[in-house]
């Protein structure tokens, strides 16, 4: 945005049209990207939303397993071959040959594949394959206590990225007057610049906690951490309040977006494994939660304006108290079986 201001500028426009004209660009952007979204990408990862189960049951049918996803909010259909011996005549040969069988089939797929029973395979496709739900059911992923989580974290980590965003050019204007307009917007484009390395990162770290532990608890841990790290320097920043452009920058265009940034890959990292049947309703709400934040930490903004450090050091104490608040609370519900 600073380039294209500066281009608008030297073609003659003013200062007061450049930044506005330039608004264009991002604006094409962003539709274009909307329309190629709709026009050429498919529903879900596995194909059109009507046959989402699909996946999943051609899954089951290569393990040897018969079974049918069914459009009722969380529930997936017995599935037609029985585990339980007693209700299914042995197969020629006795059972053992056909274990020996089937153990011989699940090899080829992976060979660090973990050969687990029948029933563990089809109720993990029952709690893992989307599923449109009601209302009702909607109302009861929301109010979970893990979908709260996830959302007061990113109310904290997105939402104080959106409030400070918006105020970081002003804050680099009036704190540093010999930068100018244009040098002020270079130092705060660079903190929303960092979300090309910091965020990605954040996810990448998670998942190698999670595979490392086996543990969900391990991206959560990790998440608070970031979190309540992120509300220590935006507490740091605002109580010190530095005067030299170097400090600030290390302390917000590094620090602040490392810990805010991480925290948000690391948050869209723990979202799949929260009723992950409904994960289109775990998103959104988390997504909404963070766009609350924004509004509510530019209010912070707005009534203690030009004092910014003050602003700043209010918002990592809502950070810090909000993830103690919620670090207790299991990453999944309890008796969920999908999203481990």
């Amino acid at each position: 945005m600073p380039a294209v201001y500066k281009s608008l500028v030297k073609q003659g426009l003013s200062s007061h049209e450049a930044w506005r004209v330039s608004f264009v660009v991002p604006g094409i952007l962003i539709t274009s990207v909307a329309i190629a979204l709709v026009l050429c990408c498919p529903d879900t990862p596995t194909g059109a939303w009507a046959d989402r189960t699909q996946a999943a049951e051609n899954n089951l049918r290569q393990h040897g397993i018969e079974g049918t996803v069914v459009e009722v909010p969380g529930i997936m259909t017995e599935h037609a071959k029985k585990a339980d011996s007693d209700s299914t005549p042995s197969p020629p040969g006795g059972i053992e040959d056909e274990e020996k069988k089937l153990d011989q089939t699940r090899g080829t797929f992976n060979d660090n594949e973990v050969v687990i029973s029948d029933k563990a395979m089809v109720d993990t496709a029952r709690g893992e394959v989307i599923q449109k739900p009601s209302f009702k059911e909607m109302a009861r992923v929301i109010f979970s206590p893990q979908t709260i989580v996830t959302g007061a974290c990113y109310f904290c980590t997105f939402g104080a990225e959106l409030s400070i965003n918006s105020i970081l050019g002003q804050y680099y204007g009036a704190k540093f007057a010999f930068l100018g307009l244009e040098g002020a917007g270079d130092w705060a484009a660079m903190f929303g610049l960092m979300n090309v390395v910091w965020r990605p990162l954040g996810g990448v770290v998670s998942d190698l906690a999670y595979r490392r532990t086996g543990s969900v608890w391990s991206k959560k841990i990790l998440l608070h951490t970031y979190s309540i790290l992120m509300g220590v320097v935006l507490v740091a920043l605002g109580v010190a309040n530095p005067k030299s452009l170097y400090s600030v920058v290390l302390l917000i265009g590094i620090l602040v977006a490392f810990f805010l940034e991480g925290a948000n890959g690391l948050n869209y990292s723990l979202v799949p494994h929260v009723h992950s049947y409904a994960n289109g309703v775990v998103s959104g709400f988390t997504g909404a939660c963070g766009n609350l934040g924004g509004i509510v930490f530019a209010i912070v903004f707005r009534y203690n304006a030009p004092n910014y450090g003050k602003s700043l050091w209010i918002i990592g104490v809502m950070a810090i108290v909000i993830n103690l608040a919620v670090c207790w609370i299991k990453p999944i519900p309890k008796g969920q079986i999908g999203g481990r």
